[in-house]
């Protein structure tokens, strides 16, 4: 009688084995979800969209990251760097809610360097994003914009009143990881010391033109080790 119950016994315990040690599924989706990298937003400059970050884009998702993690988000470049930064507020709060991450990393170019640092310093930005990188952003200004016209263009203009707001008091505020990338040759950002930023970490490149800051390997190697 006594082997019989200690049998039975037995015999339940292990039958109750894989409740026992197995976590619940939504465990299991928390923890996959803590342990993939932060989404990435990718900001395009002075473009009608964001096609031209499909290359940089593909070698993060060969590199492991998910493809519903790499968001090319396309705005109106056309409108004011302020305005776009309220549509970027928006669109970074789209992807929190869709990945159930708690921060993005932000990738911009030229131009969209200006409405995501805008959000980061007065849209309450910089607690929602953990590393920002600006690829041959006109962080100061750049005397080419001379040449355009439209708000956006007058707000890239050195010494305008956007500029000297958003680069007032700290250039780097919050606690997101700010990294800038600059190259001696880019026929666009003039003067090209212009991407720099006090407090972030600062890269010159090798010379590249403007555009091949987006395709270029030993830049895509140096941004994927800062955001990471």
């Amino acid at each position: 009688m006594i082997k019989s119950r200690l049998r039975s016994a037995c015999a339940l315990l292990l039958a109750m084995m894989p409740l026992l040690v197995a976590a619940p599924a939504s465990a299991t989706a928390d923890q996959d979800t803590a342990l993939a990298p932060d989404p990435i937003v990718f900001v395009h400059g002075w473009n009608p969209d964001a096609s031209p970050w499909q290359n940089l884009a593909a070698r993060f998702q060969a590199d492991g990251w998910p493809a519903d993690r790499l968001d090319r988000w396309s705005y109106d470049a056309t409108q004011s760097n302020a305005t776009t930064a309220t549509r970027l507020a928006d669109e970074i709060e789209r992807v929190l809610a869709l990945t159930g991450a708690s921060k993005v990393d932000v990738i911009t170019h030229s131009m969209g360097s200006l409405s995501s640092r805008y959000y980061l310093k007065h849209l309450d930005g910089a607690a929602k994003v953990d590393a920002w990188v600006s690829l041959g952003g006109p962080n100061h200004g750049t005397e080419t914009a001379r040449w355009c016209g439209g708000a956006p263009c007058v707000e890239m203009r050195p010494g305008s009143e956007f500029l000297k707001d958003l680069n007032s008091g700290d250039e780097t505020p919050g606690s997101t990881r700010y990294g800038t990338w600059r190259s001696p040759c880019d026929n666009v950002i003039n003067p090209t010391g212009s991407v720099a930023l006090d407090g972030a970490l600062n890269r010159t490149t090798a010379c590249l033109g403007h555009s091949a800051l987006r395709t270029d390997e030993a830049v895509y190697n140096e941004v994927r080790t800062h955001v990471r």
